[in-house]
């Protein structure tokens, strides 16, 4: 099944908002997240983001950690860069960015199906968040976005952050830059073995369940948690 194509502004379900149909990725139909307290959650649940934007001279990206929280039923993304990654410059001009949250990921083998044609292939989820980013000039707004991220991250820092003098913290946050993204539009993804039949998801959850590695396994517990395989 082809995934639908086209544009729509964010619509507001209960107190946050999402993008009804995909604009700039392929996302058939039984893969595509409706929900967008679901979408948020995986959003803090996989904080460690990609943040990407265009230049003259192509795409610059980012690898850094989010925090992402809903105001007044809008998704706002804050973090920062450090002030010698130009990337803060090309927020400031740039009409448009793109941030990629992914999670789990794992090779799902065609031998875990009940048909003998069928196709290796691979499960993930992510979400794609776009939207205008903001620098926040004042020190008061960098100093909550660093202490945001300490709250979700390293609480037990909190005191020791709070100890330090005040010319240190000020040096500190001389050397970075601190922003916000609004989103304009979500896009999310969970290609979780949907178009397969209860019996197959089964086989596949109980193959990557086994697993050392984590990312696969976490394929396994993220179907469970979408009521995949057998109840």
């Amino acid at each position: 099944m082809q995934g639908r194509r086209g544009r729509l502004s964010l619509r507001k379900e209960g107190n946050l908002s999402i993008s009804g149909i995909g604009a700039d990725v392929y996302i058939p139909e039984f893969n595509r997240v409706e929900d967008p307290a679901l979408a948020l959650g995986f959003m803090k649940s996989n904080p460690f983001a990609i943040l990407i934007s265009s230049t003259p001279q192509g795409p610059f990206a980012t690898h850094l950690p989010l925090i992402s929280r809903q105001t007044a039923g809008r998704v706002i993304l804050r973090g920062h860069v450090a002030k010698a990654n130009e990337h803060w410059q090309i927020l400031e001009r740039e009409q448009e960015s793109l941030v990629i949250f992914h999670g789990p990921h794992a090779y799902v083998s065609p031998s875990l199906y009940d048909t003998r044609e069928s196709v290796p292939t691979w499960n993930y989820a992510a979400v794609h968040v776009y939207g205008q980013g903001r620098i926040l000039t004042d020190e008061a707004g960098a100093i909550q976005v660093l202490e945001e991220l300490i709250a979700q991250f390293d609480e037990s820092y909190a005191a020791q952050w709070q100890s330090l003098s005040t010319d240190y913290r000020s040096r500190m946050l001389r050397h970075i830059v601190a922003f916000e993204i609004t989103a304009s539009r979500i896009e999310a993804k969970f290609k979780l073995s949907q178009n397969r039949t209860r019996r197959e998801q089964e086989n596949v959850i109980q193959a990557l369940a086994r697993s050392q590695d984590s990312a696969v396994a976490g394929i396994a517990r993220l179907m469970r948690q979408r009521r995949l395989g057998n109840p």
